[in-house]
């Protein structure tokens, strides 16, 4: 069989597209899932790679295996290397690492997604090597963006600054939710009713900004009357010295910078 993908790996992430192309109706025979227990009904699982039959030659290998494995599980794939795109999703590998194991000639487009992937809202940047032809990236586009936007760039280095600020962002969000309600608890609030204020709260704010075209500042300055409640928190938030943009600066920076050592 020709034009299936291939899922090596089907852990959160590999487990939340292939959730993604079910919901858009691709077809589960074209797919085959090396992780024989996740497999959904209508769709091949196999053990190992050499489980896989003979006749499948996908269009697509994805790799969804954790990154400090990949030396040890990606070279028997290299058989596909001379028709099929490789579509990487794992953290720190760059296009030269899999190139060095899978051929130069080989089509390869590494992209970083994040967790909002598991509902549908993600946001997944790729990166192509020179290899990979209009076709294929249109093809790689297509089973990304199951799961929320895709975004490319033409410098692989940009992927650490993205891996910064995408990739490691939902849990920066998720810790201004935790301490919101740990700062409604210091307030006098119950914590449970804490908790359900700032939960309810990231996610309305985050609704809006997702369906509204304005720009953040703007719906920022939307919520701030002058002299109001607001505007006497947002003083502390925006000061220039102890601020929340220079804390920003300095997490996204030291996440780029890590992401930088793991690639290397």
């Amino acid at each position: 069989m020709t034009g299936g993908v291939l899922l090596v790996g089907c852990g959160r992430m590999g487990g939340a597209l292939l959730s993604g192309w079910i919901a858009k109706g691709f077809d589960p025979s074209a797919i085959v899932v090396v992780e024989p227990q996740l497999a959904p009904d209508g769709m091949m699982g196999v053990s190992s790679f050499k489980d896989i039959p003979k006749d499948f030659r996908p269009d697509v290998v994805l790799l969804a295996v954790k990154p400090q494995v990949m030396d040890e599980v990606l070279p028997p794939y290299a058989r596909y290397a001379a028709h099929a795109l490789f579509l990487s999703i794992a953290a720190g590998r760059t296009l030269a690492s899999f190139e060095r194991i899978l051929g130069p000639e080989t089509a390869i487009v590494r992209s970083m997604p994040n967790t909002p992937a598991a509902v549908g809202r993600g946001i997944t940047v790729a990166c192509a090597n020179r290899i990979a032809s209009k076709l294929q990236k249109a093809r790689a586009e297509e089973l990304l963006s199951a799961v929320g936007e895709v975004a490319w760039v033409e410098e692989e280095s940009l992927l650490d600054a993205v891996t910064a600020v995408s990739g490691s962002g939902p849990a920066y969000v998720f810790l201004l939710a935790e301490t919101l309600a740990k700062a409604g608890e210091k307030a006098g609030l119950e914590p449970g009713l804490a908790a359900k204020l700032a939960r309810a709260t990231v996610f309305g704010s985050g609704e809006l900004l997702y369906r509204l075209d304005s720009p953040p500042a703007i719906l920022r300055q939307n919520v701030t009357s002058p002299g109001g409640t607001t505007a006497a928190a947002l003083a502390v938030l925006m000061a220039q010295n102890g601020g929340l943009q220079p804390l920003i600066d300095e997490a996204v920076a030291a996440a780029a910078k890590r992401s930088r050592e793991l690639a290397s």
